[in-house]
């Protein structure tokens, strides 16, 4: 929701800019404006593309918690928010009954459950066999 919001109004403050600069008959001082323009209109983008960036690069990449074996597969139990994530993707080194770091991405349940889903890509840790 933020990024659509932040892809709207880059292009209503460079029109902005651009239609907010008067006619003046002086083509050095119209050029000098010009290039001021130009550079806020840069750092204005530059500015946008960063923030787009660091907000989808801050997203949750991995998870840390216990891994327990369930009818369906696996999941495992976030230490930090205590929610539970149904475990896919690779999930070649996972073992069951351990405290494991997966890397990988959250992923909305498609099924009636509606529990959240790990797309596991890779198996960071392995800290041993969890306690109660």
């Amino acid at each position: 929701m933020l990024q659509k919001s932040l892809w709207r109004a880059v292009p209503i403050v460079v029109i902005s800019l651009a239609l907010a600069t008067p006619a003046k008959a002086d083509n050095l001082s119209n050029a000098g404006r010009n290039i001021v323009t130009g550079i806020v209109a840069v750092t204005a983008a530059i500015a946008v593309v960063a923030t787009v960036v660091i907000i989808h690069y801050s997203k949750k990449r991995t998870i840390t918690g216990c891994v327990k074996p369930t009818e369906n597969g696996m999941t495992i139990t976030d230490e930090k928010d205590q929610r539970i994530y149904t475990l896919s993707g690779n999930t070649g080194g996972v073992m069951p009954g351990e405290r494991m770091q997966l890397r990988g991405q959250k992923l909305k349940s498609m099924g009636s459950d509606k529990t959240p889903i790990w797309d596991a890509r890779a198996v960071i840790k392995d800290f041993g066999v969890c306690r109660p």
